[in-house]
């Protein structure tokens, strides 16, 4: 593999592993991310870290502050709120263009993918959250509109940011639920309501959130992100 190569995939190995952490809440709004401790855990130069972090800034999930200190981003409640309407947009013309078109391997898959998130809601909240997100990203993907998907997965990872600063506990069952009957409009080919499911379910999201968690946090950066290395 060449050079260029090799180093756009770790740029991309340590931002898909932070996201990861953003998503599960293991890293959180104004959690600082240095060069140094990031070239350790994922084995990298700071060039490395320094490149990730950049394309996590542009994506909205990192600030970078002066002396090249970069920080997990903290949104406004007004940033977070206008996130998930613009969400909701995104998302509706997702489910437009995927109704009565979804092939029996994708609707497979994607009853597959929520037949693992009920099997994760009687575990740990993080791998709830996680396949909730992953589902949406998912569905985005299924449509082959390039543009579409980098929106939809930008805003989802943007929103699980904004749930991680002010949103109440996962509720794993709802998602479950509503994401099945998701599917099952998508599947009879009903645009309209598979519109309309999209924004109440995101519209419930929303509902459910905005209620900050107290929880302190002791682990150093290295600690946290270990788990996201190799995955």
């Amino acid at each position: 593999m060449a050079p260029a190569k090799i180093s756009a995939s770790r740029v991309d190995g340590i931002c898909t592993a932070i996201r990861r952490a953003i998503i599960e809440r293991a890293l959180a709004p104004g959690d600082k991310l240095p060069e140094d401790a990031l070239g350790e855990r994922f084995g990298v130069s700071r060039t490395i870290a320094r490149q990730a972090l950049g394309q996590l800034a542009a994506e909205g999930l990192v600030d970078l502050r002066r002396n090249r200190i970069a920080v997990v981003a903290t949104p406004t409640f007004e940033e977070a709120r206008d996130t998930f309407d613009i969400r909701v947009e995104l998302e509706r013309l997702v489910v437009k263009h995927l109704a009565g078109r979804l092939t029996r391997d994708q609707a497979d898959e994607l009853n597959a993918h929520i037949a693992k998130q009920d099997k994760a809601a009687a575990g740990p909240e993080a791998a709830s959250i996680r396949l909730a997100t992953d589902f949406h990203v998912l569905l985005a993907r299924m449509t082959g509109k390039p543009i579409l998907i980098r929106y939809v997965s930008e805003v989802a990872y943007r929103s699980g940011l904004s749930l991680t600063l002010y949103g109440r506990p996962h509720s794993p069952k709802c998602a479950v639920d509503e994401h099945r009957n998701l599917v099952k409009s998508l599947v009879g080919g009903d645009r309209e309501e598979a519109m309309r499911l999209m924004t109440g379910h995101l519209e419930a999201v929303a509902a459910r959130a905005f209620l900050p968690d107290g929880d302190a946090k002791a682990k150093t950066l290295i600690e946290i992100l270990a788990p996201y290395v190799d995955g």
